[in-house]
């Protein structure tokens, strides 16, 4: 007999044999494993919940395990309800897998229509419907107990991911209020807008956002919501702001905003959730030969503003709120130094009160 025979003929009485034990009461070894009679955990017990307020919206998480509440208690802990809104809501399983003692790579987030994934392996994962509202996923016990990784890259994604679609239109740029006047800091990655911010903050101006900032889709006195609870910096940040030295990088986020810092840390920083844009500056610092602020076209804003936020791209109420943003004074800031480019724009808020 061939192996293969061989093969074909114990998998033929492996499946008698679950046939014989099904007839018999008690014994039906597909009805007693949750996992052969509900291969896909469709109806998986997740019997944790709770509600978090991420920039000012209710969102829901559901779970079976204590580390994913406490991770989205460290994103979210600090926020309060601003919007009455039905609850955005995310189910996320955590599996039991003794053999998985390390962080997964860096997931893979792909958008196509109204479906959103975020896929790290086939044991980590999170799929949203940016349509509902609704978001589930599965992690292991290994990710779930890694709270900078899980929140960084799968409980912050997938729920901003929904936020910026139904909600708010997502928007590239810090956000900060020198003397009260809100002013969008923008740039491509690495154009040094958390920098500006973190710099601006420390002299005395309200710290909104770090990179990025939010328009609610039904408003339009151009607010902008932001997450003033933290900072998050890319390594090479240490060059600027030595008290970062010796702090932890997100797993598998080097190279990214991936140094957090908690506001709270800096007693001396004034902080709001929100305010009302007066001023869209984007960052330049290659054009060395001519710095200083610079007219900028409202054109070239809005098509900037529309070609970065990826997820709500077409849409006609997000492209409402850019065009009505827009209306606003718009510059460019030609600069090397940060302190000078701080004080430019303390000289932006103040001569145009």
């Amino acid at each position: 007999m061939s192996p293969s025979t061989q093969g074909s003929m114990s998998m033929q009485d492996a499946k008698a044999s679950l046939i014989a034990r099904a007839e018999t009461p008690g014994t039906n070894p597909i009805l007693s494993n949750p996992v052969l009679s509900n291969p896909v955990l469709s109806n998986a017990d997740l019997p944790l919940r709770a509600t978090f307020f991420p920039l000012g919206f209710p969102v829901e998480i559901t779970t079976n395990s204590a580390a994913v509440l406490a991770a989205a208690e460290q994103s979210w802990r600090m926020f309060r309800p601003q919007f009455d809104h039905p609850p955005l809501r995310l189910e996320l399983g955590v599996a039991e897998d003794e053999s998985d003692t390390a962080d997964p790579p860096t997931p893979v987030c792909r958008v196509r229509e109204h479906l959103l994934t975020i896929v790290a392996d086939p044991r980590n994962f999170i799929a949203c419907d940016l349509r509902r509202g609704f978001a589930f996923g599965w992690v292991t016990r290994a990710t779930a107990e890694s709270p900078l990784y899980l929140r960084y890259h799968f409980l912050e994604a997938a729920v901003l991911g929904m936020l910026s679609t139904l909600r708010a239109t997502a928007l590239h740029a810090a956000c900060v209020a020198p003397y009260g006047r809100g002013m969008l800091l923008c740039g491509d990655s690495g154009a040094g807008k958390s920098s500006l911010a973190f710099a601006g903050a420390r002299s005395g101006w309200t710290y909104i956002s770090d990179d990025a900032s939010y328009l609610p889709l039904d408003r339009d006195d151009r607010l902008v919501v932001g997450n003033s609870h933290q900072i998050r910096f890319r390594d090479s940040g240490v060059q600027l702001f030595p008290e970062l030295e010796g702090r932890s990088i997100t797993p598998r986020a080097a190279g990214k905003p991936s140094i957090e810092v908690s506001t709270l840390e800096f007693p001396e920083l004034t902080t709001s959730d929100s305010t009302r844009v007066e001023y869209i500056v984007f960052l330049n610092r290659r054009n060395a030969a001519t710095p200083g602020l610079h007219p900028f076209s409202r054109e070239a804003a809005l098509r900037w503003f529309l070609q970065t936020s990826l997820l709500s791209a077409g849409a006609a109420d997000h492209e409402a709120v850019v065009r009505n943003l827009v209306g606003v004074q718009v510059f460019e800031l030609r600069y090397t130094d940060l302190d000078w480019a701080v004080e430019r724009l303390e000289e932006l808020a103040l001569t145009r009160r």
